[in-house]
């Protein structure tokens, strides 16, 4: 079973690259929270819908002091790809190693069509100003996550 992270947990630092190839890093966030969500791969249904309604949803995050970073194990130019397709506005990372993905518990079993299988669980980690982790949630659902999440938040 993969470790999950839990509120209070110091979320672990990364430096991933973006669509473009320049490097990413939690580190640099500090002093804003932070959501950083992890999904299974750019360009299919559920990602792109998710990765819509946080773009479309980024000026009132962006405004409530949350800054947004998408994580998935693809390469950055198929993010590159995805971004230009879709008109995306958050920061897309790489993570193909899987290295954060795992770090944060969102890589491991899980169940698919009533298989388990291992691969990227669709989670989002709320970071606080300091890094420590706000929120954790795991197994999310891609369509109407962002506007749960607006209410969780009280953005």
């Amino acid at each position: 079973m993969t470790e999950r992270l839990a509120p209070g947990d110091t979320a672990p630092d990364f430096t991933l690259p973006d669509a473009d190839g320049n490097p990413v890093s939690l580190s640099s966030h500090r002093g804003r929270k932070v959501i950083v969500y992890f999904y299974p791969a750019a360009m299919t249904p559920g990602c792109t819908k998710q990765a819509c309604d946080f773009t479309d949803n980024l000026d009132l995050l962006s405004g409530a002091g949350y800054d947004v970073i998408g994580v998935s194990p693809d390469k950055p130019d198929k993010l590159a790809k995805f971004r230009e397709k879709e008109s995306l506005e958050v920061t897309l990372a790489a993570d193909p190693d899987k290295a954060t993905l795992t770090a944060y518990g969102a890589f491991g079993e899980k169940t698919m069509y009533g298989k388990t299988v291992t691969g990227v669980i669709r989670s989002t980690v709320i970071v606080d100003e300091s890094g420590k982790v706000a929120h954790a949630f795991y197994n999310v659902k891609a369509t109407g996550h962002v506007a749960k999440l607006i209410r969780d938040l009280g953005v």
